[in-house]
Parts: C-alpha cells; structure tokens; sequence
C-alpha cells in the first residue's frame, strides 16, 4: 500500500511540476500577446490623429516637418510626429496636441513624449515592446512606398505608415496603419 501511494504521490507531483510550468509559458506568452495588442493600438491613435503643426527645439529653430520618418538605427528615433487629442483629464495647463518619438533601443520598442510641443526636453521612454528586431519602416504616398519620409509642399503627411518587424516569440507582424493624409 505504501509503494502505490508513493508512485501516485510521485505521478501526482510531476503533472502538478507540469502544470506549473505550463501555467507560466502561458503567462509569459498572454503578456507579450498584450504587450503587442497595446503597442498596436498606440500606433493606430497617434498617426490617426497626426497634426501638421510644426514643432521647435530648445534653441528656437523649426523642425523640417511636422512628421518625419526615416529607417531605424539603434537609439535614434525613426518616426517623430505631432498628434491631436492628448487627453487631459485633470484639467492641466497644456496643450491638447503633443509630440511623439518612436525609437528602436537595443531591441526595445521605445515611445517618448515631451512634457510641452515646443522646447521640451524628451521625457523617459515607454518601452512598448522587447525583443524586436528587423524593424524596417516605410511610407506611402501616391501609391509609392518609400523608405523615408521628408514633408514636401503638396504634402505634410504620408498617407500611411507600415511597419514590419519580427518579436522574439511571437514572430514576424506586418502593420499598415492609415494617417489623415490618406484623407487629401
């Protein structure tokens, strides 16, 4: 009676061994799901509400457009746009518009905000995703897409922006996200 007690006591504790383990590769993998599901979403609202407003550094000077987008390098922002409809539920003294860097930072996915449009130092990242690589971006206009984005005078704003990159564990995504430009 003892052996068989000990053998089910023995079955017992390695499916609950695997269970358990089960039971945190999924967790792992429903995180980085909705880590996914967010950064998508973030994405989708700031270039649906992209502004043609003009920002200006610390020293005054204008930037070259109000979006510019450019192809990845590591630690450098590769899309920087001006957005409409930053909430502002507390009533605070700023404005409703508000500027966006996306930056790919040793396979992180980073977001930056400033604290104001014109002058502001970046703030600290949000880090949206981890483990991306071979983030390649492009832009469409006229039904061409381009690997760079630089405003030209008929122009402020791409029609849409895609975005292919692979995530450690999840795998290869391709986004197509439509901008208001794709509304001239």
């Amino acid at each position: 009676a003892l052996f068989v007690f000990g053998l089910v006591s023995a079955a017992g504790a390695l499916v609950m061994g695997s269970t358990l383990d089960g039971q945190t590769a999924v967790r792992s993998r429903m995180d980085q799901l909705g880590a996914f599901q967010r950064t998508r979403i973030l994405l989708k609202a700031d270039l649906s509400q992209l502004s043609t407003r003009r920002t200006r550094d610390a020293g005054g000077v204008q930037a070259a457009g109000a979006f510019i987008g450019r192809q990845p390098a590591d630690g450098a922002a590769f899309m920087v746009l001006t957005r409409h409809g930053w909430e502002n539920p507390g009533d605070a003294q700023r404005p409703s518009m508000q500027r966006v860097d996306y930056r790919l930072s040793e396979g992180r996915l980073e977001r930056i905000t400033r604290a104001a449009l014109d002058g502001a130092p970046a703030g600290q990242p949000q880090i949206l995703l981890e483990g991306v690589d071979q983030l390649q971006v492009a832009y469409l206009y006229r039904g061409a897409w381009t690997p760079t984005w630089t405003a030209v005078p008929t122009a402020e704003l791409p029609q849409a922006v895609r975005l292919s990159f692979r995530v450690e564990g999840l795998g290869r995504f391709d986004q197509v996200l439509l901008t208001p430009g794709s509304l001239r």
